[in-house]
Parts: C-alpha cells; structure tokens; sequence
C-alpha cells in the first residue's frame, strides 16, 4: 500500500500484554504516533539500530481510513473504513524505557513493516493476529479482546486529530512480545486478511 500520511498507534490495548510489561490498564487510549518513514514493504530488512540492545517485535491489526473523520461517531467510524493491513509495530524497548516518551523508540526507519492491504471491513471484533519469529508462533491475539474496541477507539482518535483517508491505526499487540535478532525472520499475519513478513539485520 502507499505510505500513509500518518500512523496513530494505541499502546497497552490487551490487558494481558500490558501485564506483561507492568504496566496498568490505561482508563482512555494511550495514543502516539510512529512516523510514515518508519514504514517498510514485505521482505525489506528491520534494521537494529546499534544504540539499542533490546529490539522487539509487535504484532499488530492496522486499520486503514478510507473517508476523513472529523469528531465521528463509532457508527461513522466503523464505516469509514477502507481496509485492514497486518503491521509490526517495532520497538527498541531498552529506549522506551529509558527516554520516558515513545518517539525515538517507536520511530527508527524500517520499524514500522505493513503488509498489503486487504479492501473491505471485515468483523471488528473477530480479526486475529499472529506473530510467528522463524516459523515459531510468539504471539495470537483477537480483537474480541481489546480493551478499546476498534469503533470507539477511531471515534476517540477523531476526536483529537482528524483520520484522513490513507491514514493507518494501529490497534495494539497482544501478549508475547520479545526480542529480535539479526538473521530472523519476522512474520505478523492477520488470519484470512493480511501478511508481512521481514528479515531482521543489525546496523552496519
């Protein structure tokens, strides 16, 4: 797909992947943003970035705008979408940590892989996502389980910043992240709609 003019990405939105990191449960959507150079086609390279030690993936459904949505409502929302695409919201954890906000972490080139698009709305509350690290399952996750489902979650996003078509939001990633080397190949699939999959390199 083309590169999105913007990528709003909802951190902790499975409460098990927030547990997992010891983090509570946000009360509203815990929203940043990963920038459009992030992103990367299947099969190009994550680099690991030589300032970071821990670089894990994220395995996460994307949810591609198809009309603007200016302070809509979750009906309006869920029908201004266009399609869904599989996105690996790469993280350089150790920096997370450190730096207290998300941007340098969450915005390295190439750690924002998106698969091809599949056009259409399917269910919202039964999209599942699986992150697979040379062929090993790590991570399965459904939508039926969000903390914020995804109607309200592109209603509470419109409300701050309007989505324009082309726009990518990422949902948050299920329990399972962990960390990847140089030489593994990286896999997020959401079933029946959508694959990326990557190599993963270390800086030269």
């Amino acid at each position: 797909m083309a590169r999105p003019g913007k990528i709003v990405c909802v951190g902790r939105n499975y409460r098990e992947h927030a547990k997992e990191l010891g983090n509570d449960v946000p009360t509203a959507p815990l929203l940043f943003l990963k920038p459009p150079s992030a992103v990367i086609a299947p099969g190009v390279p994550i680099v690991r970035p030589a300032v970071s030690q821990r670089v894990d993936f994220e395995g996460e459904v994307g949810i591609v705008i198809g009309a603007t949505l200016c302070k809509a409502t979750p009906e309006q929302c869920a029908a201004g979408i266009r399609g869904v695409v599989a996105l690996n919201d790469v993280t350089a954890r150790d920096l997370q940590k450190s730096d207290g906000q998300w941007s340098r972490a969450k915005g390295f080139d190439t750690f924002c892989p998106i698969g091809p698009e599949w056009v259409g709305v399917p269910p919202l509350d039964a999209i599942t996502v699986v992150t697979r690290v040379n062929g090993e399952e790590k991570q399965r996750g459904s939508t039926a389980d969000l903390v914020f489902p995804i109607p309200g979650l592109l209603s509470y996003i419109s409300h701050i910043m309007t989505l324009e078509p082309g726009d990518v939001v990422a949902t948050g990633t299920p329990a399972g992240v962990g960390p990847l080397q140089a030489g593994d190949i990286v896999e997020i699939e959401l079933v029946g709609y959508s694959t990326v999959r990557n190599p993963v390199e270390s800086q030269a």
